[in-house]
C-alpha cells in the first residue's frame, strides 16, 4: 500500500466511474482499475462494487476511505512543509466558521510576529472541517461556537476528535435583516413574526448534519429556507427577498459588504457560545501563541463590544 493508491482510492469515491477518476488523475482507465485491485487484495477486502451501472463503495470501502483521508491530509502537510519550494519559510494556519474577528486576530498575528518569510492560511469552512483541520494538525487553531440545541453533540465531537475547547464569549441570538425590511427598525422580533420571510442559513452540505449548524435556534423547523455557502450570496439574498439570518454567518461591523445589515434582539433564547480548539498534546507553535493572545483580547472587550465582534 502506498500513498498514490490511497489518492486513486478517495478520487475514484468521490467520482461516479473509473473513467471520471482517471481523467481528473490523468492516468489510463486500466493502470487505475489494476492499482485499486492490487489494493484490495493486499488488504483482503473489498473497496468497491462494481456494476454497469458504475461504481460504489462497500461497507468496509468506506471505513477505509475515512482512514485514507487522514492519512492523505497528513502526507499532504509533511510535503507542504518539508518538501515544497516553501520548507524554508514559516507556516501557520487557522481553520474557522463564519466570524469576521477570527479574521482580523490572523491579520494583526501577522502584523505583530512579522516573520520574514512566511505561508500562512485561514479557511473560512464547515463546522465539521473546522473539527477535521485541528484534529489532523491542518490547522493549529479552530473557531467554532455552539448553542444549546447541538452544544451535546459538538462537545462530543471534541472529545472524539481529541480537541480541547476554551471559550471567548457567549451572545445572545439576533436576527439580521437589510436595513429596508419591514421591521428593519425593532428592537427585538419573535421567530414567528419572521416566518412569513425566508431565513437564510449556512450550508454545511449535509441534511443530516443539522445539529453542526453554526447558527442558533438549530433545531426550529422554518417554513421557509434558503441555504447558501457564501456570505455574498446570501447578503444578496437577504436584501432581494427580505430575508434574514440567525446566529453565525453576518457580521454587524466593520465589513464593507455588511454595512447594509440592521441587527434586530430575537426574543427566543438561544445563545451562542464561541470559542477556539486545539488539539490535545499538540505542542504550540510561537504563532499559535500570537494568535491566541489576539483571540483573548475579543473575550476581554466581549462585554463591551457586541456589535463588533459578532457575526450572526
Amino acid at each position: 500500500m502506498n500513498i498514490n493508491q490511497l489518492k486513486y482510492v478517495l478520487e475514484v469515491a468521490a467520482s461516479s466511474s473509473m473513467r471520471e477518476a482517471s481523467t481528473r488523475l490523468f492516468i489510463s482507465q486500466p493502470a487505475l482499475s489494476a492499482s485499486i485491485r492490487e489494493l484490495e487484495e493486499e488488504l483482503g477486502i473489498l473497496l468497491f462494487e462494481r456494476t454497469n451501472k458504475g461504481i460504489s463503495l462497500t461497507d468496509e470501502g468506506r471505513d477505509f476511505v475515512n482512514y485514507a483521508k487522514k492519512a492523505v491530509g497528513q502526507y499532504q502537510i509533511l510535503e507542504e512543509r518539508f518538501l515544497s519550494k516553501d520548507s524554508g519559510k514559516e507556516h501557520f494556519s487557522v481553520s474557522t466558521q463564519h466570524y469576521n474577528f477570527a479574521i482580523r486576530a490572523f491579520t494583526e498575528m501577522i502584523k505583530k510576529t512579522a516573520p520574514e518569510k512566511f505561508v500562512f492560511s485561514i479557511h473560512e469552512t464547515k463546522t465539521k472541517d473546522v473539527l477535521g483541520d485541528v484534529s489532523s494538525l491542518k490547522s493549529e487553531v479552530g473557531i467554532v461556537s455552539f448553542s444549546g440545541s447541538n452544544e451535546a453533540v459538538i462537545r462530543k465531537l471534541m472529545r472524539d476528535y481529541r480537541l480541547d475547547f476554551t471559550p471567548l464569549m457567549t451572545r445572545e441570538t439576533y436576527v439580521y435583516v437589510w436595513k429596508t425590511h419591514p421591521f428593519a427598525g425593532r428592537s427585538h422580533v419573535s421567530i414567528e413574526e419572521m416566518q412569513q420571510y425566508p431565513c437564510i442559513s449556512f450550508d454545511q452540505s449535509d441534511d443530516s448534519n443539522f445539529y453542526l449548524t453554526e447558527e442558533a435556534m438549530a433545531d426550529y423547523s422554518f417554513d421557509k429556507m434558503i441555504k447558501s455557502d457564501d456570505r455574498a450570496t446570501s447578503m444578496e439574498l437577504i436584501a432581494a427577498l427580505n430575508g434574514y439570518s440567525i446566529g453565525c454567518g453576518m457580521l454587524s461591523g466593520g465589513d464593507v459588504i455588511l454595512q447594509g445589515m440592521a441587527a434586530i434582539k430575537l426574543d427566543e433564547e438561544d445563545p451562542l457560545t464561541i470559542g477556539y480548539i486545539t488539539r490535545k498534546d499538540s505542542l504550540p507553535s510561537r504563532y499559535r501563541k500570537a494568535y491566541i493572545e489576539e483571540l483573548m483580547r475579543y473575550r476581554e472587550s466581549a462585554s463591551a463590544d457586541n456589535d463588533g465582534l459578532m457575526n450572526d
